[in-house]
């Protein structure tokens, strides 16, 4: 057997065997009709007509094109890209503090769902989970700044590992690449939908103990390269991270503005690692769609087939359907662009531009959720055994809504303008840029509608309650 075959072979099986493991994994849960990941009945749907605001959002990000058209010189694209601030800080206790910190905060997330309340909006592990961590610090992440590389308790305890006991160590296989990491992510948001992991506080403890050994045996034995090819979560937070406006410099912190980070992103993606992306874009839209009608009136007309299959197939082929539009707008500029530079180099080029609008996506999602339960979140925190009989929460105001929808647009007219900037970077002159992006403004396009669409969709128990 060739070289070629036994890398494509091995990269198969891992496929399989992840698979296999998250259908299992399913195939066990609780079927569910509705998303389970976050708190049923703490999401608001925008209150507009949905054909109003696909077209409206659909066209404002068209629009933004034009208006990018009459910004071709570099001095003008240096404001965005280059300008910036360093502030030189003194971290290393900071640093600790973080990595401590961490650590205690999974010890209380996996504690607190073996032994608090049974009850999920009253255990701390749970709000710990989906309000604190996978909503409000994955905004901070790419509002502010990515700390997660100091916070990632799994790192700080294997580098604690490696420092008492000898190890041995592999070299992490390269024909694998970022692929285990696409199918890892996929998984876990199927297994969040799937799954009762925000409504049982002990199969939450129980996933997050599993998720915990496996990572910590693999960056046992792989290194850091586990982080970097492997671990979802911390490829998530690397992405969503480029795109905010404070960065960790070896000189200290650097201030710019938001994006510019991977409006610089010098490296030229893989397959892979743009697999990767197009999987985060599409998990932000998966995600909520299986909370809205739509998505339970599908369940009810391919009943009895299992939600669980349903939601399989919906991940993957989403993914899958997402994955093909990408790469074959990145073909097609090749062609508007009458280049020579490979459609595969075009799709990794550009693909950092497509972060924006996943982070667009989730704000959207999530803004409302962490504000309505932040009031939840701080007195069970405070009395975390026996928390208050009664619990208060923000009444989310209607104009949420309206902001829903900015968040989505905002984040797809900083993707059009990173994939302008990034243009420039690659071809020479002026036409040819522009003419570069005709294939990606329709695929973003079609991306804002579909995103928006999902937004201005009745949810399942819409409301706080």
């Amino acid at each position: 057997m060739n070289r070629g075959r036994s890398k494509s072979t091995r990269a198969v099986r891992v496929s399989v065997l992840l698979a296999g493991f998250f259908v299992l994994l399913g195939g066990v849960a609780d079927p569910v009709a509705a998303h389970a990941g976050s708190l049923a009945g703490s999401l608001n749907s925008v209150p507009a007509p949905f054909w109003l605001v696909v077209v409206a959002g659909g066209g404002i990000v068209g629009a933004s094109f034009l208006v990018s058209v009459f910004v071709t010189d570099d001095e003008t694209l240096g404001v965005f890209v280059r300008q910036g601030v360093r502030i030189a800080l003194p971290v290393d206790v900071v640093e600790q503090v973080l990595r401590v910190s961490g650590v205690l905060v999974l010890l209380a997330v996996v504690g607190f769902g073996l032994f608090g309340p049974s009850v999920a909006f009253v255990n701390l592990g749970v709000l710990l989970v989906w309000v604190f961590w996978w909503a409000g610090f994955t905004m901070f992440t790419y509002l502010v700044i990515d700390v997660w590389p100091l916070v990632n308790p799994w790192r700080t305890l294997v580098s604690w590992i490696q420092r008492t006991i000898s190890t041995p160590s592999r070299a992490y296989p390269e024909s694998l690449g970022a692929w285990p990491s696409v199918f890892g992510l996929l998984g876990l948001v199927w297994l969040e939908v799937v799954s009762p992991l925000a409504s049982d506080p002990r199969a939450l403890a129980g996933v997050v103990v599993a998720y915990s050994i496996v990572t910590i045996v693999g960056a046992t034995i792989y290194g850091t390269l586990w982080f970097d090819h492997v671990d979802p979560v911390s490829r998530v937070f690397r992405l969503y991270g480029l795109l905010a406006p404070i960065q960790r410099t070896e000189r200290g912190l650097s201030v710019s503005l938001p994006g510019s980070a991977l409006a610089r992103y010098r490296e030229v993606m893989k397959p892979d690692d743009v697999a990767f992306v197009i999987a985060l874009l599409w998990v932000t839209t998966f995600d909520g769609l299986v909370a809205t009608t739509a998505w339970q009136g599908v369940l009810d007309a391919v009943a009895p087939v299992p939600a669980w299959v349903v939601a399989f197939v919906t991940a993957i082929g989403g993914f899958a359907g997402f994955f093909v539009a990408y790469r074959a707008a990145s073909r097609f500029a090749r062609q508007t662009a009458d280049t020579y530079v490979a459609a595969t180099y075009i799709a990794g080029w550009f693909a950092p531009a497509l972060v924006p609008i996943a982070a667009g996506y989730h704000l959207a999602h999530f803004a409302g959720y962490v504000f309505g339960l932040s009031p939840v979140f701080v007195a069970v925190a405070l009395n975390p055994l026996s928390p208050p009989a009664t619990l208060q929460v923000f009444v989310l105001p209607s104009w949420l809504g309206t902001l829903q929808l900015v968040f989505v647009v905002l984040g797809h007219l900083l993707s059009v303008w990173i994939a302008h900037t990034r243009s420039f970077e690659l071809f020479p002159g002026r036409l040819q840029p522009l003419r570069s992006q005709y294939p990606f403004v329709v695929v973003t396009v079609v991306y804002t509608m579909t995103s928006l669409w999902v937004v201005a969709q009745p949810t399942v128990g819409a409301g706080v309650t």
